[in-house]
């Protein structure tokens, strides 16, 4: 059992943790960075680098993909692409900052291969799989390693724009296939407090340029123009440079009437240690216009509160790896492709943040699990993790998914649902997914 003394609980709170009010960092299953989130359908899907556990320095192996509607409930959808997806490299590190673009119905997503250049994968759909359609790289100025960070927007003219680059900033213009261009590399004069991490995108007519900005603490920049080539001009900061964190990285998107900007950041880590180790977590904060089009300045992940837009329907098949909050558990994947929760402990909770059961309420709930300890066992409670139980599930001992089910009673209205999970020590079992009827 992971224990949580009083300092980490304050930092839990601070953090956003399901007794808080905030939402951050949106997933802590796993170490994200370098948040790329793209809207397709009515859904968020948030693209992320991937820090390891036991990472030290940089130690970055694939991509993940996380999807939301909601912005507070997130599912894991795994790893969708990782370096081996490239077979002229020969790396096992360096799966750096990518983003996804759909353009005619396929998706392609632009990775720095650092000291080779960047690359583009291409898939038929959001959860991939992501396939290598070129066999070498897209750009790859040879004489520096400054080709990283690649940002990708495609103007209503149908002109697709490429930017990139640390410390210098680049740009070519995509052919309409995506995956080759046209013209020089363009070199751009510098942008005040430019680093890294370009998002480009349009908005109302403007062209946007967020970035990283100086290092070290990297605050989130950005810079405006009435051209998708410059040239640029600096407007300040979105969010400030601050030592509660070392890095940044910006993606910006607008959905379902609001504007938001994401971010990575070290808290999560801060709540195991003070030690700098690269182990990094994407952040979120509503972000606001003026307007003339600036933007107004958004305060440090942890000083937002992150509004959840639609309340989440119970009454389906939600997949166990979906949650609003659910620090000490893990996720790996399944051999038919799908997740699963994991190295759940005695004591420990999952959240899901503004559950709607409506006004007849739910009558029963079911959930699939495997390899259950004798006497495993999911209470599900409303509100917090001392609110009221309104179902106990005891779980079946398989040593494959089965189910297990339950009467429920006084789960009517909206609330924050938070499974709390008793048993004897550690690993209770292993979670697919659960349902409410």
């Amino acid at each position: 059992m992971k224990i949580i003394d009083l300092m980490t609980f304050g930092a839990l709170v601070a953090l956003g943790a399901p007794f808080a009010a905030a939402q951050n960092p949106l997933v802590q299953t796993k170490y994200t960075a370098d948040p790329a989130p793209m809207v397709y359908n009515d859904t968020i899907y948030l693209y992320t680098t991937h820090d390891e556990d036991d990472a030290e320095g940089f130690k970055m192996l694939d991509w993940l993909l996380y999807t939301s509607t909601d912005m507070v409930n997130w599912t894991d959808r795994g790893a969708v692409a990782s370096l081996k997806d490239f077979k002229w490299i020969d790396k096992d590190n360096g799966a750096w900052a990518e983003q996804v673009i759909e353009r005619n119905g396929k998706f392609y997503m632009y990775c720095p291969i650092h000291g080779n250049g960047i690359g583009v994968l291409v898939a038929d759909s959001p959860y991939g799989p992501f396939k290598d359609p070129i066999g070498k790289s897209l750009v790859w100025q040879k004489e520096h390693w400054n080709d990283i960070d690649p940002t990708v927007f495609i103007d209503d003219d149908g002109q697709a724009y490429m930017y990139w680059g640390n410390p210098d900033l680049y740009y070519v213009k995509l052919n309409e296939d995506m995956i080759s261009y046209s013209g020089d590399i363009v070199k751009l004069p510098h942008i005040e407090d430019y680093q890294e991490g370009p998002w480009f995108y349009k908005r109302n007519g403007h062209y946007y340029l967020a970035f990283a900005s100086t290092c070290c603490p990297e605050g989130i920049g950005y810079a405006m123009s009435d051209s998708p080539t410059g040239p640029w001009e600096y407007k300040g900061h979105i969010m400030d440079h601050t030592q509660r964190t070392r890095g940044n990285h910006p993606g910006i998107i607008d959905y379902k009437g609001k504007s938001y900007v994401f971010g990575l950041n070290y808290d999560l880590l801060r709540i195991e240690t003070d030690k700098h180790k690269e182990r990094r977590s994407v952040s979120a904060a509503e972000m606001h216009y003026n307007p003339d089009g600036t933007i107004k300045e958004v305060p440090y992940w942890k000083d937002n509160v992150l509004e959840q837009i639609e309340f989440f329907n119970p009454y389906r098949r939600v997949e166990a790896e979906t949650m609003a909050w659910g620090y000490g558990l893990k996720t790996a994947p399944l051999a038919d492709g799908g997740i699963c929760v994991n190295n759940i402990d005695n004591g420990e909770t999952l959240t899901l943040r503004g559950v709607d059961f409506g006004k007849k309420g739910a009558k029963n709930f079911k959930a699939a699990t495997r390899n259950a300890k004798q006497g495993a066992v999911i209470e599900v409670r409303l509100d917090s993790d001392k609110g009221p139980v309104v179902a106990t599930l005891p779980l079946k001992s398989s040593a494959d998914f089965s189910l297990s089910e339950c009467k429920v009673k006084g789960a009517k209205g909206v609330h924050d649902v938070v499974f709390c999970f008793k048993g004897d020590g550690d690993n209770l079992f292993e979670w697919d997914y659960w349902q409410f009827n």
